[in-house]
């Protein structure tokens, strides 16, 4: 496998190297089933075993900010995320989410909970994957995020055996996050089942949202753009 510091996007002011931009519905979040402009950026700087977006660790174009917002606003929705890769990894989606909220738009961020989120605009609704141990990339988790969180922002846990749920149970609970923001649970698609998830939550009394990939169930799952 590429090592993650290979080709790296260039930092150019004013430009992002975009994936893809489409039109969608939302399949995660507490905004699941809403349509969703997607921007998704390229680069990610982690490299998760069940990882679905593979395509998007290099494969891209450079943009201006001013190109991107004017392909989104072509879709006509006003509800927009960006996500990756990991888009916290190029410093214009600072400038890019600063944008979009001045225009109007509901602006959510999906990130890998490695890289702070601090610089990120509080208009934004920030959601932080962090990771579990099946994933392989635990070590990476920035738990210092953990107090930047406030009840805007959603934390989710992507879960692909009784160790990870275990392991993210213990984490909601050291880490207070229950207190702090929703909590998202969802399984590694074709890995975990999502009765056998559903049951482990209703045993031990959760307070999660536990959740599918709505738009892997729309369409066939490796669909690119949905």
């Amino acid at each position: 496998m590429s090592s993650p510091r290979k080709n790296t996007p260039p930092h150019l002011p004013g430009t992002l190297v975009v994936n893809e931009i489409f039109h969608s519905i939302q399949g995660e979040s507490a905004a699941a089933g809403l349509p969703c402009v997607f921007v998704r950026l390229t680069y990610c700087n982690i490299r998760c075993s069940y990882c679905d977006t593979e395509y998007a660790f290099y494969e891209g174009k450079q943009m201006s900010i001013r190109d991107i917002v004017d392909s989104v606003r072509s879709f006509g929705c006003r509800r927009v995320e960006i996500t990756g890769g990991e888009p916290l990894f190029q410093p214009e989606v600072h400038a890019l989410m600063g944008r979009l909220c001045d225009d109007g738009y509901e602006v959510l961020l999906e990130t890998g909970g490695s890289l702070d989120i601090s610089g990120v605009d509080p208009r934004v609704r920030r959601i932080v994957d962090f990771k579990c141990p099946s994933s392989g990339m635990d070590r990476k988790n920035l738990w210092a995020i953990a107090e930047r969180l406030n009840d805007r922002d959603e934390v989710k846990f992507v879960i692909g055996d009784r160790a990870d749920y275990d392991w993210a149970k213990g984490k909601i609970a050291e880490q207070g996050l229950g207190t702090k923001c929703p909590i998202l649970m969802s399984v590694v698609f074709g890995q975990l089942e999502p009765v056998t998830l559903s049951e482990w939550i209703l045993a031990d009394r959760l307070d999660v949202r536990f959740q599918l990939q709505m738009h892997k169930y729309i369409w066939h799952p490796e669909r690119r753009g949905v």
